[in-house]
């Protein structure tokens, strides 16, 4: 008798406390950007991004309302823009992201200065260095920050529609004539990226071949010369809203195929160089921009 008063008890006291989630008291691995494995006690509850891709990702991720700062330029979703600041990408302050008591730093795998990372580790800040290569790992990633904020369900919701959506882009396109094309992402200097980059692989899906793609470096420098020999089908380029054309100086060369055709796209800056589920749709504008070239020439 004595035994089951005190399991009612015991009972009692367990009803009597707030409801906890399970997955609020589990431990979370997280696979950094070196490989190595980041163990969480359990979910972080108040998170700093350092990156506007990353910002952008956390909110994706459903975790948006556990971000408590961020760096210059994270003003997607709109509630971002409303976050202190703790420096940008490359100048990181740390006595700002000490200050706001984060149980996460999200850091920028290739973008963050190292010796920061390496700062805010010895300061006992736990540190999470991520990096996305390829299109997959978009998906990947939003399911990581689910699990690393408590939002697993609304993570993976997110990344199963980010899936569908580049399956269905690859299928639609699957077997279409291949058309080559330029990447400008600066205009001077002269900027581009290999076959290996993340906008590469986009638009490889839709039969897009760089006229760069087998160079050895992921982004680097080219003269206007090596475009012109290579006489891509397009040219495709990175645009601001108050920016100035950066391909008008494209149309000085009339001959080449792309000035020829009209093929000089300009795509949302944001969206496509940021890794994050908008990336997708800036693919499929240019893949839509190269179909409707492809049905004009043949």
């Amino acid at each position: 008798m004595k035994r089951t008063h005190r399991i009612l008890c015991a009972v009692a006291l367990l009803l009597a406390l707030p409801w906890v989630s399970p997955s609020r008291l589990a431990a979370v691995e997280l696979e950094q950007a070196d490989s190595e494995i980041l163990l969480l006690e359990q979910p972080a509850r108040r998170l700093v991004t350092l990156s506007p891709h990353l910002a952008e990702l956390v909110y994706a991720a459903g975790a948006g309302p556990q971000l408590v700062a961020t760096v210059a330029y994270s003003e997607y979703p709109k509630e971002a823009a409303n976050l202190p600041r703790v420096g940008d990408a490359f100048r990181l302050d740390i006595e700002a992201i000490f200050a706001v008591r984060p149980d996460l730093v999200v850091a920028w795998g290739s973008g963050n200065p190292r010796a920061a990372v390496e700062q805010m580790r010895n300061l006992g800040l736990r540190v999470w260095p991520v990096e996305i290569r390829q299109p997959h790992e978009i998906a990947d990633t939003l399911r990581a920050i689910g699990l690393a904020a408590g939002t697993a369900r609304h993570a993976d919701a997110a990344a199963r529609d980010f899936e569908a959506g580049l399956t269905a882009l690859s299928m639609r396109y699957r077997g279409v004539e291949p058309l080559e094309y330029f990447y400008q992402v600066d205009d001077d200097p002269l900027f581009t990226i290999n076959g290996r980059h993340l906008i590469s692989q986009g638009l490889a899906l839709c039969g897009g071949v760089n006229i760069f793609e087998a160079e050895p470096g992921l982004a680097f420098q080219v003269a206007h010369e090596s475009v012109i020999v290579a006489n891509p089908e397009a040219i495709f380029a990175p645009r601001s809203p108050a920016q100035p054309d950066p391909l008008q100086r494209w149309r000085d060369w009339p001959s080449l195929d792309a000035v020829a055709a009209g093929a000089l796209f300009t795509l949302d800056a944001d969206r496509i160089s940021r890794a994050t589920p908008r990336w997708l749709d800036s693919i499929e504008t240019a893949c839509t921009l190269l179909h409707q070239l492809r049905a004009t020439d043949r």
